[in-house]
């Protein structure tokens, strides 16, 4: 979770881009970041594939005045509001934006090709119907922010008592990746958004580096079938709870009116 899901910095900086925060140009070499390129195939006038500027553009036109994030993992649609063949597609990428306004959705498709540390990704977007209706099981900021505060709590106590989660190369190196994010500054959401909605985002982040750390780490001490029973149950409720905080944050500008006009 110290990289943003592709939903993320599309929703953030096509919000920003309808807020009038940023430019065309700004928004799309910021949502496509790393990747090589990034098409949107399926929009309504459109024969094929189109670049990122001028389908945000184009959804604006035909009324978006926001976008949401749902990751949804298998048991649990977080963000979805249907129907079953976008939710299924959503599901299948962990991920998907959903326009507010209009109803629409895009879902990734993501091809990679080349060695590691040299690989070429495309991305394209497909757009889909959506239903108007509230998403799944996305709580506001506040309710994050305490959920979030409860879990590292708990998960923290428990995966030391367990000795899993805090030291080994794989810990350390994961600690120095966070420290690099960290110091780049408070980048992990576009212009315009609230304060809180940074702040929740970037404690998700360092609760999904637990969780991350925790796995990666193999049993560390957890040597007995129950305590790696104890670690799995510690863990579920956390990675739960740290995505719905990601969504939250990343739906800030859509939800509670806080979307800056």
């Amino acid at each position: 979770m110290l990289v943003e899901p592709r939903s993320g910095l599309l929703a953030a900086w096509g919000n920003a881009l309808l807020a009038g925060l940023v430019s065309p140009d700004e928004a799309a070499l910021a949502i496509v970041g790393e990747d090589a390129v990034h098409r949107v195939d399926g929009l309504p006038g459109e024969a094929g594939p189109v670049g990122l500027t001028l389908a945000l553009g184009r959804l604006r036109g035909l009324g978006a005045t926001g976008f949401r994030v749902a990751l949804p993992v298998p048991g649990h649609p977080l963000g979805l509001s249907g129907p079953p063949d976008f939710n299924a597609r959503a599901l299948e990428a962990e991920e998907a934006v959903v326009a507010y306004g209009v109803p629409y959705g895009l879902v990734p498709e993501v091809t990679e090709a080349g060695p590691a540390g040299d690989l070429h990704v495309e991305v394209v977007w497909r757009v889909l119907p959506v239903r108007e209706a509230p998403p799944a099981d996305v709580p506001s900021l506040g309710e994050a922010e305490r959920e979030l505060a409860e879990a590292l709590r708990d998960a923290t106590a428990v995966l030391s008592r367990l000795d899993v989660a805090g030291s080994g190369p794989v810990a350390e190196a994961a600690m120095d990746a966070y420290r690099a994010r960290a110091e780049r500054g408070r980048d992990v959401l576009a212009p315009g958004y609230p304060p809180r909605a940074v702040r929740v985002l970037e404690m998700a982040q360092r609760v999904g580096l637990l969780v991350s750390v925790a796995h990666e780490n193999g049993h560390g001490g957890a040597v007995s079938a129950s305590e790696i029973a104890a670690r799995g149950e510690a863990l579920r409720p956390v990675e739960r709870v740290a995505r719905r905080a990601q969504v939250a944050a990343y739906n800030a500008y859509v939800e509670g009116g806080e979307v800056p006009r």
